[in-house]
């Protein structure tokens, strides 16, 4: 994810039209009010602890095991045999312990 002054203006004047050009903002809805480059340096700032605090995520994403053995494993244990769900749940922990979760501020 790129975080940049457009993606603050995104959030903060959702309907705004603007230009930015070497960093420098022009606005081009004079009907909605220019946030102040404080608050869109807030903004930039938000968006990059959120980033970050979620990188736990985007670190397991790629080492769950596929979904295809999750429904073979629920399949199985339809049947009565719950041995590949058992070693998928096992799978998604292992990755979990891995990269936990941060704790909440």
């Amino acid at each position: 994810m790129i975080i940049s002054k457009g993606t603050a203006l995104d959030v903060l004047a959702p309907k705004a039209e603007y230009s930015i050009d070497g960093g420098t903002v022009t606005w081009l809805s004079p009907d909605i009010q220019q946030p102040t480059n404080e608050a869109i340096e807030a903004e930039m700032d938000r968006q990059r602890t959120e980033y970050e605090k979620s990188q736990y995520q985007r670190n397991r994403q790629p080492e769950y095991p596929d979904l295809a053995d999750l429904a073979d494993a629920l399949y199985w244990s339809n049947q009565g045999d719950n041995t590949k769900l058992d070693e998928y749940y096992a799978a998604c922990a292992a990755v979990k312990a891995k990269y936990p979760k941060p704790e909440v501020d």
